[in-house]
């Protein structure tokens, strides 16, 4: 059972940390902190119910089932953060908001304080790991606590669900999965954590014996929950971002045969060497250098060579764009062989600027190297920069 928890602590954990990557930013939208909060918090009421850190929590306070009311406490503070978290996304008047955020507070602070109360007030001196809330079913001020803390918490996720449903269909895209997603987790609480709880708790007030609903059933249901929501919080901020890093190292890879055509000649300042470094960054890095290089390679462009391969392109049937980007690759193919033979640069070179160096975007810089690497390499093995060779 430990496990099963820590695994949804481990999903909500990760939404957090996610989320929290630039805590400069995060910590001036509200909405931002709630979310972590919400996350960090439901991470943490997962921690606490591990049969494993309730031991250690009652050995090191001394008193039996001291870990109940602490992990009842912090998920009533879950679920009030959720509360407050859907008022944030739902926004409006400042002063509506703010007297929302303070109406949920005050809903769940004494909810909170008479949780602990109601265990003090308790007779549970025998320790339960696993089945405190059928154990001490119908037991007094204890069986008062169990409701409390499971009322609390259906009311967060009811609101939840409502929310959701509401929001889904106002909103489209990777938002709208998101909410979906969130509305599937808070079901999966509904229907499964919670249900199972009801179930046996009230089976043992009428003399039955479902405690495996509570044990075996609710735990792992509480975990997907967690792991289905945690997804719909971190999925319409990492999606994006993950396509964007996986579109980079795509155009870092296209751009490949016309880096390693003109890398002997770029002089640009390589960056620190690390696996960790990002693809967007490894691409900007190319881009930079690629342009640095192009102009190094510019006294050796030969308009004599542009023109006759723009001839010949136009006359297989070429269009007018296609047929410039293959005469201005085979003037860059015939500028790198110069260079690479160490020739002196041009008398007159060509004035003609070459279009991945005119468009904005990476899109003609692909386009370059793609019809470049349909052009056979020179060999710059062991060469050094177009300024050695003029020296």
């Amino acid at each position: 059972m430990s496990l099963v928890v820590f695994v949804g602590a481990g999903a909500l954990a990760l939404a957090a940390v996610v989320l929290f990557r630039r805590p400069g930013t995060l910590v001036r939208n509200p909405l931002s902190v709630s979310t972590c909060v919400a996350i960090s918090l439901g991470a943490l009421v997962f921690c606490c119910s591990a049969p494993v850190t309730l031991a250690a929590v009652n050995d090191l306070t001394g008193v039996p089932n001291f870990g109940a009311p602490l992990t009842y406490g912090m998920l009533s503070a879950y679920s009030c953060s959720l509360l407050i978290l859907l008022v944030y996304w739902r926004g409006g008047a400042r002063e509506r908001v703010r007297r929302m955020v303070r109406f949920s507070i005050a809903a769940y602070g004494p909810l909170i304080v008479a949780i602990v109360v109601l265990f003090v007030l308790a007779d549970a001196r025998t320790e339960r790991l696993t089945d405190l809330d059928t154990y001490y079913a119908n037991t007094p001020y204890m069986r008062e606590m169990i409701v409390l803390y499971l009322l609390g918490h259906t009311a967060a996720m009811v609101a939840m669900c409502v929310v959701c449903l509401k929001w889904a269909r106002e909103v489209t895209g990777l938002l709208r999965a998101g909410l979906r997603l969130i509305l599937i987790g808070a079901l999966l609480d509904l229907l499964g954590f919670q249900l199972a709880k009801y179930t046996a708790v009230v089976a043992r007030w009428t003399g039955h014996d479902l405690d495996v609903l509570s044990t075996s059933v609710a735990p792992p249901m509480a975990s997907l929950g967690a792991l289905v929501c945690s997804a719909g919080f971190v999925l319409p901020r990492l999606l994006p971002a993950a396509v964007a890093h996986w579109c980079g190292l795509r155009d870092y890879c296209r751009l490949g045969p016309l880096w390693s055509r003109v890398e002997f000649v770029s002089t640009a300042p390589k960056p620190p060497a690390a696996w960790w470094q990002l693809p967007l960054e490894r691409l900007h890095w190319r881009e930079v250098a690629i342009h640095d290089a192009l102009l190094a390679l510019a006294p050796y462009f030969d308009d004599r060579v542009r023109q006759t391969a723009l001839s010949a392109a136009l006359d297989s049937g070429r269009t007018p764009h296609e047929a410039r980007v293959t005469a201005e690759a085979a003037m860059l193919d015939a500028a790198a062989r110069r260079a690479a033979a160490r020739q002196a640069p041009l008398p007159t070179p060509s004035s003609h600027r070459l279009h991945a160096t005119e468009a904005s975007g990476l899109g003609a810089l692909v386009e370059l190297a793609q019809a470049l690497a349909r052009t056979p390499a020179p060999n710059t093995a062991g060469e050094g920069t177009v300024k050695a060779f003029q020296d």
